[in-house]
């Protein structure tokens, strides 16, 4: 898989041609309505088996080429190297896949195991649904021997009921974990109903595992003294549990995920207390449980947000945590990215210091922002998906610019009315940025905030880069 930066002139003809791929494939794995119209900047997802490899210390062309299942005369080719033997550090190598070309009496078994590749793999590049069906003088692609680590994923999903449901089977294939979002508590320690069944329904019929999702906050409101209430008192807590249980053991939810925000700080023991006796009751059952946690840079962080999450207590009594790490760009804030891959990474850097890596999800938000300019406190941004983020590009005729310093995407606009307009949103490039910080902190794996915001090129990214882990059969 690559990804290519769209420039002026290009299209997807040229791209098509330049990248040995179909125009349909280019479409498709990006959802592009209408092929004439690219976006100068916007980053695509190119379906290909070639892929970008940076030279490591010890590294040499045979070497290379062993370990991906090519050859040194196809990648001295592919990269026009004069000397084969000057490889420097942190050059950048395209990594092409092998060609064969079918012929008589070959079956695909057969050419599977001479490439030492696995027959759905060799299925799946060359978009074969049936074995039997290829013909001599068919050119295949030889999927190269890359390492994609396993991880876990989850996914919220707050669209409740039927509406909800497609969101999850869509992109089912690619889930770990669902998490319809959410129930909320009350006082009393009972839960607001929340109409999931179908999201439910969905997740099995995808060997998805269902997380009930529980929380203390709304959209309108802080929930700060709610979870006092419900914190500071054991009865009341129990009875949460208790009520908690009923609804997983009856609609069929197999893990739990707790997101009470904006605790007091003052409830800071409170709360690890209610976790570990949440932890007890659930692995009692044998059920999975976890936590969602502010994007903390360290222990003495204050602020309604963070100081109540102990990190390491969290670390310590959950099977998993997930960091929120967005919201910089905050819809009543003044524009900027929504998920800075600079801040992330000041976060990651402390997170895995108190938490084991394997129990972090990164998280990572698949929606758009939009703010008026000149932007005015109290102001609110406009949120979206990233389809549409495209779609305001393309009508307003906007080039498509990249912040290096945060690995996100950013675009200017003027509307009908004469408003200036800012947005910031995700594309492949600040993807496979959150990507490779999986792999460079050795984290557990990745958490979407949140589905039905469509996201085109994601998840064929995301499955390019990661073997995701199925729990269930």
């Amino acid at each position: 898989m690559l990804i290519h930066t769209v420039r002026a002139g290009q299209s997807i003809t040229q791209l098509a041609r330049q990248y040995s791929v179909t125009v349909g494939s280019i479409v498709a794995a990006n959802a592009i309505p209408n092929p004439d119209q690219l976006v100068v900047g916007e980053a695509l997802v190119i379906p290909t088996e070639d892929f970008d490899y940076t030279v490591r210390s010890g590294d040499t062309l045979w070497s290379i080429a062993n370990r991906f299942g090519t050859t040194v005369q196809a990648i001295v080719r592919q990269n026009g190297i004069a000397n084969p033997n000057a490889l420097t550090v942190g050059q950048v190598l395209r990594i092409p896949a092998q060609r064969y070309t079918v012929e008589t009496n070959d079956t695909l078994g057969e050419i599977a195991q001479r490439f030492g590749v696995g027959l759905d793999d060799l299925m799946r590049a060359n978009g074969i649904s049936d074995p039997d069906r290829i013909y001599p003088g068919t050119v295949l692609v030889i999927p190269l021997r890359r390492e994609r680590p396993e991880k876990d994923v989850n996914a919220y999903v707050y669209t409740e009921g039927e509406a909800g449901a497609p969101c999850v089977t869509d992109v089912g294939d690619s889930l770990t974990y669902v998490a319809p979002f959410a129930y909320l508590i009350r006082e009393d320690g009972s839960l607001q109903p929340f109409d999931d069944s179908p999201i439910i329904s969905a997740a099995y019929a995808k060997n998805v595992v269902p997380m009930m999702s529980v929380t203390n906050f709304t959209s309108t409101s802080l929930g700060n003294n709610l979870a006092h209430v419900v914190l500071s008192d054991t009865a009341v807590g129990s009875t949460l549990l208790d009520n908690i249980v009923t609804v997983m053991q009856e609609k069929g939810y197999l893990a739990l995920n707790i997101d009470f925000e904006n605790v007091l700080p003052d409830d800071r023991e409170l709360y690890n207390s209610f976790l570990q006796r949440a932890a007890d009751r659930m692995h009692a059952l044998n059920y999975t449980i976890s936590s969602a946690l502010a994007p903390k840079y360290g222990t003495e962080q204050e602020g309604l947000l963070y100081t109540a999450h102990d990190y390491a207590a969290h670390g310590r009594i959950m099977d998993f945590v997930v960091l929120m790490t967005y919201e910089w760009g905050y819809r009543r804030g003044p524009p900027q990215a929504v998920s800075p891959i600079n801040q992330i990474r000041r976060v990651l850097d402390y997170a895995v210091s108190v938490i084991p890596r394997d129990k972090i999800f990164l998280g990572f938000q698949i929606y758009a922002r939009d703010w008026l300019l000149p932007f005015v406190q109290g102001q609110e941004a406009q949120t979206f998906s990233i389809a549409e983020a495209r779609r305001r590009a393309v009508r307003y005729g906007a080039a498509i610019q990249y912040d290096e310093a945060t690995q996100s995407p950013f675009f200017r606009y003027t509307d009908e009315q004469g408003r200036e307009h800012e947005v910031w949103f995700e594309d492949a490039r600040s993807a496979q940025a959150k990507f490779d910080l999986v792999k460079e902190y050795g984290l557990r794996g990745i958490s979407y905030w949140a589905l039905c915001y469509p996201f085109p090129g994601n998840w064929e990214l995301l499955n390019d880069n990661f073997t995701v882990r199925k729990l269930l059969p």
